[in-house]
Order: C-alpha cells, then sequence, then structure tokens
C-alpha cells in the first residue's frame, strides 16, 4: 500500500509516517498542503492521511482537488477539529474517513488499512498461490505450512507478485508500491531483495525473472 502523510506537526508527522513502515506501506511524508499537491500529482497513493489546518495551501482545497479529479486516492483526515459539524464539513469535502486529534494509533493504522482495500479492486485477505499463503492483516507468510520469516520490505514484494495473479511486475513498479518516494530507480534494491525472497521461499523455485519486463510468481 502506498501512502502519504500530510502534517504540518514534523514530530508526528514522522511518527506516524515510521509506525506505518512498520506495518509493510510505502509512506511519503511532507509538511504542507503545496507539498502534498506536488506528490499526488506525480504519485498514485492508495491513501492520504490529511491535516486540515496546513500552511501554504490549506488541507481543505487538496481534498477538494483530489475528490474534483476523481482520483481513486482515499483520504484519512487527520485533525483536531474534532466537533459533528466539523466532521460534517470534512466528509462534504470530499474525505472518506475522519479521524480527530488525538487518536489510538491502532485505530488510525486500521482505518487506512480499510481505506487502502477500498482503493483497490477487492481481493482477499489471504493471498495463496504455489504453496504460499500471505495473510495482508496480520502481515503473516508462509509456504506448505512452513512460516516465512519475511522483512516488511519482502512481504510488500511478496503481496505485489500475488496480487498479480502471474502477471508479470515491472522493477518499477515494485518500487512504487514497495518502497517511498526517496528510493534510487537506478539502484539493485529490488533485486536484492527478490533474491532473498527467493531463497526464503525455497524449492521449487516460484519467481521467475523475465528479462527487460521484471518478475512473476
Amino acid at each position: 500500500m502506498r501512502v502519504l502523510v500530510v502534517e504540518d506537526e514534523r514530530d508526528l508527522a514522522d511518527l506516524v509516517g515510521e509506525g506505518l513502515r512498520r506495518h509493510a506501506m510505502a509512506v511519503d511524508v511532507v509538511y504542507d498542503g503545496a507539498a502534498a499537491a506536488e506528490r499526488l500529482a506525480v504519485h498514485d497513493y492508495d491513501v492520504v492521511v490529511l491535516d486540515r489546518d496546513l500552511p501554504e495551501v490549506h488541507g481543505d482545497d487538496v481534498c477538494r482537488d483530489l475528490a474534483a479529479r476523481g482520483s481513486r486516492t482515499r483520504i484519512l483526515m487527520l485533525t483536531a477539529a474534532a466537533s459533528v459539524p466539523e466532521r460534517v464539513i470534512g466528509l462534504g469535502l470530499g474525505a472518506d474517513d475522519y479521524l480527530p486529534k488525538p487518536f489510538d494509533y491502532a485505530e488510525l493504522v486500521a482505518r487506512v488499512r480499510a481505506l487502502g482495500r477500498r482503493s483497490r479492486e477487492p481481493v482477499p485477505p489471504v493471498l495463496t498461490r504455489h504453496g504460499i499463503e500471505l495473510d495482508t492483516r496480520r502481515v503473516q507468510a508462509s509456504r506448505d505450512g512452513r512460516h516465512l520469516h519475511l522483512s516488511l520490505k519482502e512481504f510488500a514484494v511478496l503481496e505485489a507478485l500475488l496480487r498479480a495473479e502471474g502477471a508479470v511486475v515491472s522493477t518499477e513498479r515494485l518500487l512504487e508500491l514497495a518502497w517511498d518516494e526517496h528510493a534510487d530507480p537506478f539502484t539493485t534494491v529490488v533485486r536484492v531483495v527478490v533474491s532473498r525472497l527467493r531463497a526464503k521461499l525455497g524449492d521449487p523455485p516460484c519467481i521467475r525473472t523475465v528479462p527487460g519486463a521484471g518478475y512473476a510468481l
């Protein structure tokens, strides 16, 4: 899942971003509405966690623009404006969900995951192929009953390959899904993670390299 966190309280923004990464999400963090608008124009996010009271460009305007474009990106408004009228206004602007500050972190993660599922084609919570079972909610994986000790990047790459149902997933797409915007597209990070993933999955080999195209499961 690709998530954009937009929050002008830098410590809170960084904390939320780091926490979501621990749940195998690729997260970008920005601190004002103008930077959010730039990222949303370039990247295809599943969810944006959006503070309303932002400098440069107000969060309401970011929300309106996304809704007007018919973007598939789901919007979770995260704000100190917690009254019922404020929530009604936020949802009326095009937000999909509204979480007032202070918030429970477990609830934030659950809401982001729920919105992420709505932004994609429906898939079962447990993905299976070639004896692999991947539980996207518990962030657990196994093959033929053997538990797989995967890093978060390995889990995210395996999830992307399973979701593709045998279709080829390009290196660029894997970078977009499993890494944030700071990942260098010219590095070998994807190849290294796929190599480690192959070793952990064991025999028979199930990830094939398609030269010039990417990887398929």
